[in-house]
């Protein structure tokens, strides 16, 4: 019979009185400090956020099987939904649990699936042609580009179209109050989160009057949205027969009222579409564009692939982008090696065991998503960025499954088809357009990891030349 641990027995670093590690902790490198820990304690280990003891579990397998055993074994803390609730955010497919996610990921799966996303397509390339314009702008004026402001722009464009059927067009100037305003909300939700304590509720220093006007921003913007499909849906009564995209059909079914669907998880949904659809492909397309730029050989092998299989950006088509399979290798070793979600914070619905540590109902976990992923033991030369290890018939094949850039289980990003589909389409457009003179920080650093609720490059800048 196997002996069992408690979370108590664990090693771990040593806790401050009453704050116990988080004055151990930097707000916006808390993944690298974690993760630095687990290097030293191991794949299981402990630390405390105050009183509360924290399991930290960092082996790609143990942290597959805890994401594996979601819904009905693990949920998002509790703490991040009633922070969430308290800013007042609806409950969307990001936070809800039980009956309610299951409800809503059956329409945001059916909007997002493979199908769904090919039919938008041409719309995607209508959206990766104006960032070429904005970029070839830039090119004749001789202008640095902020790469992070304008792949959320393209971000924050495709999935407004896609999944709300609005023409937002941020990329070329348009109104970008949604994207703005996200670039607060989030990082809000995850300093809030990690609080040792609530002060906001009794005094607001700037930076929350800032989040509470831009959270106003924001559920004008999305009631707005909601409003335009109600009147679409109005003036074509069709259209509730054959919902166009996601907010039509939730909109549908919220007026059904048995689908347990309502009109919050429309809202809801609304919100944690753009905030996921904005940062993580965004950031994944920075550090990818940025790693490329750093390894040569590895851009002159994408950049001949896209010039061989999808040299005109105004003729792509999804037989094409699925072809590019160099590309698709580049963003896996970029997720590898610079995961948008460094770490998932989970709460036990049940009593359980995680490895051989006992785990009580309600007791909180933080997986390591970055740990195994960047072992030279499971990963030669893990450090390097070699896009061949993805490809099949590689000499040096890695394990796919110590890396989970979009989780696990029934809970895996359904998003994911789209976000791959993205990155490739604007890389290979940047690739077949332009040669990039730079990409990196004004200090010529590499960029630092700044944490929050996602992972992004500090400062990237880029220049380019047309072709």
């Amino acid at each position: 019979m196997q002996t069992t641990r408690q979370i108590n027995d664990l090693p771990g670093p040593r806790p401050w009185p009453l704050a116990g590690n988080l004055p151990q902790l930097q707000p916006q490198r808390v993944h690298q400090d974690v993760e630095a820990w687990a290097r030293q304690y191991g794949p299981l280990f402990k630390m405390r956020f105050g009183r509360t003891p924290i399991l930290v579990v960092a082996g790609h397998e143990l942290v597959s099987a805890v994401l594996r055993d979601r819904p009905d074994g693990f949920r998002r803390p509790s703490i991040t939904a009633a922070v969430s609730e308290e800013m007042g955010g609806q409950p969307g497919l990001f936070i809800s649990e039980g009956a309610a996610w299951r409800n809503q990921r059956r329409m945001v799966m059916t909007a997002l699936a493979p199908h769904a996303v090919k039919a938008y397509f041409p719309s995607l390339v209508a959206v990766g042609l104006r960032l070429r314009q904005r970029w070839q702008q830039a090119a004749r004026d001789g202008r640095v580009i902020d790469l992070a402001d304008d792949l959320k722009r393209f971000s924050v464009d495709v999935i407004a179209g896609l999944a709300f059927g609005t023409e937002v067009n941020t990329i070329d100037g348009g109104e970008d109050v949604i994207q703005r305003h996200m670039d607060v909300v989030l990082p809000a939700v995850a300093r809030r989160s990690l609080a040792l304590f609530p002060y906001w509720r009794y005094i607001k220093l700037p930076q929350d009057h800032l989040l509470d006007a831009s959270l106003a921003a924001m559920t004008k913007a999305i009631d707005d949205m909601v409003d335009a499909a109600r009147a679409r849906l109005a003036a074509e009564p069709e259209r509730r027969a054959h919902p166009a995209n996601l907010l039509e059909a939730m909109i549908r079914a919220a007026d059904e009222g048995d689908s347990g669907v309502d009109d919050a998880a429309v809202a809801g949904n609304v919100s944690t579409m753009l905030l996921a659809g904005e940062d993580t492909t965004s950031n994944t397309l920075a550090w990818m564009l940025y790693l490329l730029h750093e390894n040569p050989s590895a851009m002159q092998k994408a950049r001949e692939e896209v010039l061989r299989v999808a040299p005109d950006p105004a003729a792509f088509s999804i037989e094409q982008m699925d072809s590019l399979d160099y590309l698709d290798a580049c963003a896996q070793e970029a997720m590898r090696l610079k995961p948008v979600a460094p770490f998932i914070p989970l709460e036990a619905l049940r009593d359980s065991v995680v490895g051989d540590v006992q785990v009580p109902k309600g007791s909180l976990l933080w997986c390591v998503m970055r740990h195994d992923s960047v072992s030279d033991s499971l990963v030669p030369n893990a450090a390097d960025f070699k896009p061949e290890r993805w490809l099949a018939g590689s000499e040096q094949p890695v394990n796919k499954h110590v890396s989970m850039p979009f989780g696990a289980g029934v809970r895996t990003c359904p998003g994911r088809y789209l976000a791959l589909l993205e990155i490739k389409l604007a890389s290979a457009m940047l690739l077949s357009s332009f040669n990039i003179q730079s990409i990196g920080t004004t200090s010529g650093e590499a960029p630092q990891e700044l944490g929050g609720f996602t992972m992004s490059p500090i400062g990237l800048q880029m220049r380019l030349q047309h072709s």
